[in-house]
């Protein structure tokens, strides 16, 4: 119960209290304050779920959410007031729909001809000055949809919505909006603004809105680092070399060759040795005395 009032406090506080606008350094209560109420509820909600002292980790995430609910606010309601100025008198329509979301509404009137998917000059101009607004807030997403009347067969329908979307998106991106930040579809007649009982309102069904959404960094200072991967640069190393040499294969130790045996040779004969006479039997000559 602590935490939910706690909470709650925090957002009403923030939702009468001022914010300062970071465009213009004036306090206003605007789309910016609501913001920043909503952040607060947020993120003291989500404080509270790191454990430990919850009063203090509910009151720094709602400081934390509200900062960042007023930035928000603060880039849309600048967003706006621009797209608004810059499309006065061409017919189109810009309503904020919500504390992020920016809604544009092109009438089929000045956007195509009749069962045509060719933008007009009328409607090329209009999107010139929405490319030229959306190139200054480049922290949102554009999701274009496509929209027709009930006249005509369903599946007709619905290619009709899909190729007048994809014509408008298909302008904004040769206009320098980036295309990863467009989407596009088409609802055919499932989503018509009126009901379709008279011309009046089937005219204002066949439109295609633009639905601008603010992404959570929008209004972040500009020198404040983006949360992103940034590349390795192009002349360094990619792959963590080893730091030893690689142990080369030893040379290859061939067999030694085969000892073959030595052929014994057979001994030289012995011969017999000279035969030793024995003494004659002659007597020997008698020694005289001298």
């Amino acid at each position: 119960m602590n935490k939910t009032l706690l909470i709650m406090g925090i957002g009403s506080v923030l939702l009468t209290a001022c914010v300062t606008d970071p465009y213009t350094g004036q306090s206003t209560i605007a789309n910016s304050a609501k913001g920043a109420g909503i952040g607060a509820v947020v993120g003291g909600a989500a404080g509270t779920a790191f454990g430990g002292n919850d009063l203090q980790n509910a009151g720094w995430g709602a400081l934390a959410g509200g900062a960042v609910g007023a930035a928000v606010g603060a880039y849309m309601d600048h967003q706006q007031e621009q797209m608004q100025q810059s499309l006065k008198g061409t017919g189109i329509e810009v309503q904020r729909t919500a504390e992020n979301t920016l809604n544009l509404t092109m009438p089929s009137s000045i956007t195509f001809g009749f069962n045509s998917a060719q933008l007009t000059p009328d409607a090329q101009n209009a999107l010139n000055s929405v490319a030229t607004v959306l190139n200054q807030y480049p922290a949102s997403t554009i999701n274009v949809t496509g929209h027709t009347d009930d006249t005509g067969s369903d599946d007709y329908n619905q290619k009709l919505s899909e190729q007048r979307a994809a014509s408008v998106a298909a302008y904004l991106g040769q206009h320098n909006v980036a295309y990863n930040r467009l989407s596009q579809q088409g609802m055919g007649e499932r989503m018509p603004k009126f009901p379709n009982t008279d011309e009046t309102n089937r005219s204002q069904n066949r439109r295609v809105e633009l639905a601008i959404v603010a992404n959570n960094n929008a209004g972040a200072p500009q020198g404040q680092p983006q949360q992103q991967n940034t590349p390795a640069p192009v002349n360094a190393p990619q792959q963590s070399y080893p730091q030893q040499q690689p142990a080369y294969p030893q040379p290859q130790s061939y067999p030694q060759q085969p000892s073959y045996p030595q052929p014994a040779y057979p001994q030289q004969p012995a011969y017999p040795q000279p035969q030793s006479y024995p003494p004659s039997g002659y007597p020997q000559q008698p020694t005289y005395p001298r």
